[in-house]
């Protein structure tokens, strides 16, 4: 057997029962008995209620780590590669016209499966436990507008990097390096104006006691925001967030318009004190480096691959290609992929413990942090209780309880926080 194809296909099958025993062994982990910390925050049918949530969203999670391994396995194993090559090449266009078809082949042929795996998703599982408001105009709308994006910011971007591929020599990899890299930083302070309004619309939170409360402390520790805004998530879901945008003099605050109706003000400021304390000790920029690097390693191994004549056997491809490389390598650097993706969630997580503390510290709101986590969880009916490896696997965020925990260990604050109970 082909090398290529074998190592593909150990880490195709390998990579689905992993993740199929991840998550039996997460499903196993329920606890029957609520956690102190949470009691009088769920009653027995509310936690029960949790516990299905996770459960039939678990379950869809199996079944579409099955489904998909089926077809991408079935796929490369009948040559359904080389079929889209040829389909793409009887246009007759030249490489880099080819290869967009090619990709856009592909990507149409995922999307469409991923499509019925999220209706599903939205319109049964989230409409069940009462999460859904989305419409199916909208959830189309959605599609739509994001296969647009794809069309008018990756289709030239990866017409460029096969043309850098294709005349740039041994080089190109770090010419494409450098094109991502400047395209990367440009999104950060595109997005907020441009991209993210395709999809929800923004609007300045009015005057009133919430937002001077957020300027005062915002301004307490020097952090000058070019705006506080309100998105109208309640349009698509009930579930409720709060998330930091832009870089520089863009820097914006978005609360969801669900937040806003279910929590405090000391709440909603504890939690934007957490996400200024991202951006205050540099997790945002320590991210977007680690990102940048690893980007720029999977440029330099790919280069190594484009025009491999015994990868392109595996794939029962009857012609080599630069566009068709990367989607080949792309499968070959899954483990990599894995392994980046561990340490990132590690560092994410030791990033979300120091915000916390940083939160704690600033804004003088133990209790209202430990509040407004304490609600979210319920609302958005989180997993208490986690399984590790779950855990170690794939959480970018700590587990509530143990940000929790954490947070109650702490030495009382020089400004005077008060003694924190979790009772």
């Amino acid at each position: 057997m082909n090398p290529y194809l074998a190592f593909i296909l150990i880490v195709l099958i390998g990579s689905c029962c992993l993740d199929l025993l991840v998550e039996r062994l997460n499903l196993k982990s329920f606890e029957a008995t609520l956690p102190a910390e949470f009691q009088g925050y769920y009653d027995e049918a509310g936690y029960r209620r949790s516990q299905a949530y996770l459960r039939a969203n678990a379950r869809l999670e199996m079944v579409s780590e099955i489904v998909l391994t089926v077809l991408i396995t079935g796929f490369i194993v009948f040559g359904g590669f080389n079929q889209v090559d040829g389909l793409a090449r009887t246009f007759g266009l030249g490489p880099i016209w080819t290869g967009l078809m090619f990709a856009g082949l592909l990507l149409l042929a995922r999307d469409l499966l991923e499509i019925s795996l999220s209706a599903y998703q939205t319109f049964v599982i989230e409409e069940t436990f009462g999460f859904n408001r989305t419409t199916v105009w909208t959830f189309f709308q959605d599609i739509l507008k994001g296969w647009a994006l794809a069309a008018f910011i990756g289709g030239p971007v990866f017409a460029v990097v096969l043309w850098f591929f294709d005349h740039a020599g041994h080089l190109a990899w770090l010419y494409c390096w450098g094109l991502i890299t400047v395209l990367q930083l440009l999104l950060l302070f595109v997005a907020p104006v441009v991209i993210l309004p395709v999809f929800n619309r923004f609007e300045p939170l009015p005057e009133g006691p919430l937002r001077t409360a957020i300027l005062t402390y915002a301004n307490s520790q020097g952090f000058k925001l070019k705006g506080i805004f309100t998105m109208d998530a309640s349009r698509r879901s009930t579930k409720s967030n709060a998330f930091f945008i832009g870089f520089g003099p863009y820097k914006r605050v978005v609360l969801f318009d669900t937040l806003i109706s279910r929590h405090s003000e000391d709440e909603i400021v504890a939690i934007l004190a957490h996400e200024i304390g991202h951006y205050k000790q540099r997790h945002i920029h320590k991210t977007l480096m680690l990102s940048i690097f690893t980007t720029g390693l999977m440029l330099a191994l790919l280069s190594q691959f484009i025009g491999n004549q015994r990868l392109f056997e595996a794939f029962r491809m009857q012609q080599t290609s630069t566009y068709a490389a990367f989607f080949f390598f792309g499968l070959l650097y899954t483990p990599l992929r894995m392994l980046f993706g561990i340490f990132g969630n590690l560092l994410s997580r030791r990033f979300e413990f120091a915000a916390d503390t940083f939160a704690v510290k600033t804004s003088a709101r133990p209790l209202a942090l430990i509040e407004a986590l304490k609600k979210l969880s319920v609302e958005n009916l989180s997993n208490l209780t986690p399984h590790r490896l779950k855990v170690f696997l794939s959480y970018s965020h700590p587990p509530v309880l143990a940000r929790i925990r954490a947070i109650h260990e702490m030495p009382p604050s020089p400004i005077g926080s008060p003694k924190i109970s979790l009772s």
